[in-house]
């Protein structure tokens, strides 16, 4: 008998996975953490990432309809739950049409709203520009007024004091050859 037992007992293979104890995740930041830890065990392993849910549609109604309710008497008692089914279904058709034409309607008011939004902002640049251009030209004009005012009292000035400007050119350069000049020059030997 000891025999059988040591043979039910072999070791384990050499090449064998460890077994890994069981975690009951807490909180649902523990399971997270323990999936993260699975998928960090074997880099090189790709991850699975599930594809994006598809969109509930409802079944079509039937385009002919076989066993037709009608309103006699000597229905079944087992008729009302066909009935119930068939109406819940055609609710959920309903419901899913009107939340359809609800959210292309969000869709349409929001493209019509971004089209308003773009078309007053480029309003509102044209007429910033219109008034730049505005001020612009306004300055030129002053600009040119002031000079051609300068010009006609320049020639005034200039017959009466053309005596002075000659003076002070003259004090300029003298201010220049009496600057010290400098010591050394670089680059120079």
């Amino acid at each position: 008998m000891a025999a059988n037992t040591q043979k039910n007992n072999k070791p384990g293979k050499s090449g064998a996975k460890e077994a890994q104890p069981v975690i009951i995740p807490k909180n649902q930041a523990e399971e997270q953490r323990l999936r993260l830890e699975r998928l960090m065990r074997n880099p090189e392993k790709p991850a699975p990432i599930p594809d994006r849910p598809k969109e509930w549609n409802p079944r079509a109604p039937p385009e002919f309809v076989r066993d037709v309710m009608g309103s006699s008497a000597g229905a079944g008692s087992g008729e009302f739950h066909v009935y119930r089914h068939l109406r819940r279904r055609e609710y959920q058709r309903q419901d899913f049409l009107d939340k359809l034409s609800e959210k292309q309607q969000k869709d349409l008011d929001y493209l019509k709203k971004l089209k308003e939004n773009r078309k007053a902002a480029q309003e509102r640049t044209e007429k910033r520009r219109k008034k730049r251009e505005k001020l612009k030209q306004k300055k030129l004009m002053a600009k040119k007024a002031k000079v051609g005012d300068q010009d006609k009292s320049d020639t005034a000035e200039k017959t009466a004091s053309s005596s002075d400007e000659e003076q002070e050119e003259e004090d300029e350069a003298e201010k220049e050859d009496d600057a010290e000049a400098p010591s050394f020059i670089m680059g120079r030997k």
